[in-house]
């Protein structure tokens, strides 16, 4: 069976979009290859996950071979390549497991090079472990969208619930710089059908609205796959879930 079989088998009426993660195995910051997956119709590129120094740090391994993205304080210069391709096909930058710092610096030159869709990716996770100050200020200068995710693996064969933080985040950061995500791909964590009926039904026992939960869940992903353009935002909505 085909992978778009897999997918799309007994009538799945829905479409699965794919991108690429510029880890150790593709090369790092490769532009090479990121060309060549938006050309055969990615709609996303992450930046290093696992082999960010980051991310290997905080794993307490050695951080020998990971992938820098950014070097005495400055973006690595194949990286704006990276972001110009970005940039042409008018795709997703998502910032991967990076540091928060690592993250300014970045967010701050994609912006330079007129990348307009970024994605913070779980920021509250504690491999990335960015303060709820530092989302806000991201929020607010740079307007990215905040991946807050249903749980974090802890590993073991543990998970630990972000609900709870993830209703801060919208309270202060506002509902529409905010993406529900599930990360329900990880071992740990349950499958994402299950924590995203969750998710929606704890932020609707806290007082998220209906129409607030369809854009966390359905308008910022339509649009920034470029399937629906972003509904029109009174600049009084700025920062506020009411």
């Amino acid at each position: 069976m085909s992978a778009h079989e897999l997918v799309h088998h007994r009538g799945n009426n829905f479409t699965m979009f794919g991108g690429i993660t510029l880890n150790r195995q593709i090369g790092g910051i490769n532009p090479s290859a990121v060309e060549s997956s938006l050309k055969l119709g990615g709609k996303i590129v992450w930046l290093p996950t696992t082999s960010a120094r980051n991310h290997m740090v905080k794993m307490v391994h050695t951080p020998d071979g990971c992938v820098e993205v950014v070097r005495d304080g400055k973006i690595v210069p194949e990286l704006k390549d990276v972001f110009r391709l970005v940039r042409d096909f008018d795709v997703i930058l998502a910032t991967g497991h990076i540091s928060p710092e690592e993250c300014f610096t970045v967010v701050e030159a994609a912006r330079a090079e007129s990348v307009k869709k970024i994605v913070v990716t779980h920021p509250e996770w504690w491999s990335v472990g960015m303060s709820l100050a530092d989302q806000l200020r991201l929020v607010k200068d740079y307007d990215v969208y905040l991946e807050r995710c249903f749980a974090q693996n802890m590993g073991n064969g543990t998970y630990k619930s972000n609900l709870s933080g993830n209703l801060e985040a919208i309270q202060v950061c506002g509902y529409r710089n905010v993406i529900i995500s599930t990360d329900g791909g990880q071992v740990e964590n349950p499958n994402w059908e299950i924590a995203l009926e969750q998710y929606i039904q704890y932020l609707s026992d806290h007082g998220i609205p209906e129409d607030q939960l369809y854009y966390m869940t359905h308008s910022i992903q339509a649009a920034l796959l470029g399937l629906e353009t972003f509904p029109p935002q009174s600049p009084l909505e700025s920062f506020s879930t009411s």
